[in-house]
């Protein structure tokens, strides 16, 4: 499970130094091959295990062809897709079309979010998680079911 955040430089070239601490598992859970791809929901990119990202295009492969959402759906996660291989140092390149839907520039923020990654703009990471924090203090945000989580 990939956990914590990770603040990083991109490079002059748009690499990324993947933190050492996730590089074994990378390496033991897909032979450090990953897919990055848009985010539907917020504007930064997922970067998936090959494995894993097998296991969603095989879900969406499941999916009724002729409906216009898994048409858009595929449009957008798959044809945003693109193979990564990490280097002998460690590194992905970014794709430069996938850095600019991101906006990503210079410093970025690593998330781990359990069987992927995101990867964020490091200033639009630090104004969500003060929206984030802000949100959940309001009263009756959880709904009761989430409640219910031991943490």
């Amino acid at each position: 499970m990939f956990r914590g955040t990770s603040a990083i430089n991109l490079d002059a070239k748009g690499r990324l130094a993947m933190p050492s601490r996730y590089r074994e598992e990378l390496d033991e859970r897909s032979e450090g091959q990953l897919v990055i791809t848009i985010d539907l929901a917020d504007p930064c990119l997922c970067i998936y295990p090959l494995n894993e990202w097998e296991r969603i295009e095989q879900e969406l492969s499941r999916m009724p062809s002729l409906r216009p959402e898994t048409r858009r759906l595929n449009r957008l996660l798959i044809g945003s897709a693109v193979d990564l291989d990490l280097d002998s140092n460690g590194r992905l390149l970014i794709p430069t079309r996938l850095r600019e839907h991101a906006q990503l520039e210079k410093r970025v923020i690593l998330v781990g979010q359990l069987h992927k990654f995101q990867l964020w703009d490091e200033d639009t990471w630090n104004e969500l998680l003060e929206s984030d924090l802000a949100a959940i203090q309001e009263p009756d945000y959880l709904p009761d079911d989430l409640m219910n989580l031991v943490l």
